[in-house]
């Protein structure tokens, strides 16, 4: 029986038109971490993103990892608010289909690499925060957390109070997927921008697919547990 539902934001909840990373951090990143005194490359910073190296690398150059992360996380909030005014931020067609998955009374969470401030921002953005039981972001207590990490994973399925087994967690990336198994939970991948997961255990072309499945699973148990 599914019990509760733990989604990514970015790219799985909304988008943001014409975003490249590379151009993001040229722009919006680098001025904020020249604050810092660092001068540092986006493909140093893209490793320390995706977990290739510890987020903590930039004490190896004398810089507080916390406070280069709260940086970033500054300019980021930025960008938001910068694309937010000139509607560059969208919302995936689906998403009304959360509505239908807490009418149904399961449990929701939010759970985002991105820091607490940029994932409320855009979830109250599209009236979206009200759909989710918890939200949480980066953790700055520990922040190797961040997904493939399990931990904020694990974060949400004990505050909705779920074992993993009566979860899945939806979302478009590789370490969505992979955070999610190493929390011993079913990933489901969001078909999003054509980048199939062969790893994820179900694959949704839309959050109305997600829902059925949901449907299926759960008439699934309940037929199961009267025979």
């Amino acid at each position: 029986m599914i019990k509760g539902i733990i989604f990514d934001v970015d790219e799985t909840l909304v988008y943001y038109e014409g975003y490249n990373s590379r151009k993001w951090f040229e722009k919006w990143g680098k001025p904020e971490i020249a604050e810092l005194g660092l001068d540092l490359d986006f493909e140093t910073y893209r490793k320390m993103v995706i977990g290739e190296l510890p987020r903590s690398y930039v004490e190896v150059f004398g810089v507080n990892h916390v406070e280069f992360w709260k940086a970033i996380d500054e300019a980021k909030l930025k960008y938001r608010k910068a694309a937010a005014k000139e509607g560059k931020i969208k919302t995936f067609p689906d998403v009304d289909a959360l509505g239908e998955l807490k009418k149904f009374g399961l449990k929701l969470a939010a759970v985002s690499n991105a820091s607490q401030e940029c994932t409320e921002f855009v979830l109250e953005l599209f009236d979206l925060k009200k759909y989710f039981d918890v939200v949480f972001g980066k953790d700055y207590s520990y922040l190797d957390g961040a997904k493939p990490n399990p931990y904020l994973i694990e974060k949400a399925l004990k505050a909705l109070g779920v074992q993993p087994n009566e979860a899945l967690v939806v979302g478009d990336s590789y370490s969505d997927v992979l955070a999610a198994h190493r929390a011993n939970v079913k990933a489901v991948q969001a078909l999003r921008f054509d980048n199939f997961i062969g790893e994820a255990d179900y694959h949704v072309k839309d959050l109305w697919e997600l829902w059925e499945l949901v449907m299926k699973k759960n008439s699934k148990n309940k037929l199961d547990n009267t025979i």
